[in-house]
């Protein structure tokens, strides 16, 4: 009889008992940026200049950053959805990125990019135009 309370009291414990709910994550006051826009491109923050390291074995001009949040400065060249050749230069921080690409027809334009394989981007303009990217 004294079994079945204990075994009784025990499966009420059990069951009662709720998962405590985990606070929402705390947002992390970092320099990093969470959207590459083509303006970083221009210019290196006092707080990217800490981290600022140059590679010549690597295609990147310099990067900024630390080990999980590095952000790429790249040359790039390729061609628009006509044929015709382009150039720039583009920041990448993970997948994607952004930057200025120019032609000898039309001036300077804005560009987000997104790695499709190793050396190779696409990007789109913000005409919806398509370009086809690989680092210099």
């Amino acid at each position: 009889m004294l079994k079945n309370y204990l075994l009784s009291f025990f499966m009420v414990t059990i069951v009662s008992c709720k998962k405590a709910a985990a606070p929402p994550p705390q947002k992390i006051n970092t320099f990093y940026k969470e959207v590459i826009t083509a303006d970083d491109r221009k210019t290196v923050t006092p707080e990217e200049a800490k981290t600022y390291h140059v590679d010549d074995v690597y295609e990147y001009k310099y990067r900024t950053g630390n080990s999980g949040h590095y952000e790429y400065n790249y040359d790039v060249k390729g061609i628009n959805s006509v044929g015709d050749s382009v150039f720039g230069n583009i920041n990448v921080s993970g997948k994607y990125g952004a930057g200025i690409l120019l032609n000898d027809s039309i001036a300077d334009l804005e560009i987000n990019t997104e790695w499709i394989s190793f050396g190779k981007l696409k990007a789109t303009d913000k005409k919806g135009n398509e370009y086809q990217l690989i680092v210099k």
